[in-house]
């Protein structure tokens, strides 16, 4: 059983779904999102003999629920909480890339930035110092090349240090205007009075001052969900107990 649950997020065309096929070969199934026309793509692979699961997340540029596919992304990864979330980047774009990878680092300390199509960027000249990056961002930052398998032993070494607590991880937050952070210190508060502390409060108080105030009733939603399965769970233990 695997013990471990990874997510692939990124860009369209960062060779996200090369590097999971490459990672889980046969050892994959797809379908769809539950309630969404959306592809799921499900795999395991096996890393010094830990099973883990993969799951590739819809290609997107940003996590603000604009289409169903960023709707996807960000409640998988809000809700499912992944123990390591891999953003997949091109090599030959990285500035457009990286605001997808700051949006997750903004929901989640566990990443890991995966910089793909590394072939790509030697021909164009491009250089990329990745332990300066790295020390930029406060997580890992590895460099591959999914295509020719070049770089997976350490990006799988990278994975295997952020679940087993061996990676310092002190992801970059974006620092917005004075007025923009007086507004999130006031508003993360309320939020937590609504959805609890288990969720990332400057991230969800962002979407609020963007404007998306029913992200809130989601997750009340989701709470509820949740609720109501554990209740019928202890309901069904409680019959065969006493049975």
């Amino acid at each position: 059983m695997s013990k471990y649950r990874i997510a692939l997020a990124g860009n369209p065309n960062t060779g996200k779904s090369t590097l999971f096929n490459s990672l889980t070969g046969l050892k994959q199934h797809t379908g769809n999102w539950t309630g969404k026309t959306v592809a799921k793509a499900e795999g395991t692979f096996e890393h010094h003999q830990q099973l883990y699961t993969i799951v590739d997340l819809p290609g997107t540029y940003s996590l603000y629920s604009n289409s169903a596919d960023e709707e996807v992304a960000r409640d998988y990864i809000l809700f499912e909480r992944p123990d390591v979330t891999v953003v997949v980047v091109d090599a030959t774009a990285m500035e457009r890339n990286l605001n997808l990878a700051l949006q997750v680092m903004e929901m989640t300390e566990n990443v890991v930035i995966c910089v793909n199509l590394m072939d790509e960027a030697k021909k164009k000249g491009i250089v990329i110092n990745e332990k300066k990056l790295a020390e930029s961002l406060g997580v890992p930052v590895v460099p591959i090349s999914a295509r020719n398998k070049k770089g997976i032993t350490n990006l799988l070494d990278a994975i295997e240090g952020v679940v087993r607590g061996q990676v310092k991880l002190n992801p970059y937050q974006v620092q917005y205007t004075k007025e923009i952070e007086a507004s999130l210190k006031e508003l993360e508060p309320q939020v937590a009075s609504i959805v609890g502390n288990q969720f990332p409060l400057r991230w969800i108080a962002l979407r609020v001052l963007d404007g998306d105030t029913s992200f809130l009733e989601t997750i009340q939603q989701r709470q509820q969900q949740d609720i109501s399965h554990t209740e019928r769970r202890n309901s069904a233990y409680g019959k065969s107990v006493n049975s």
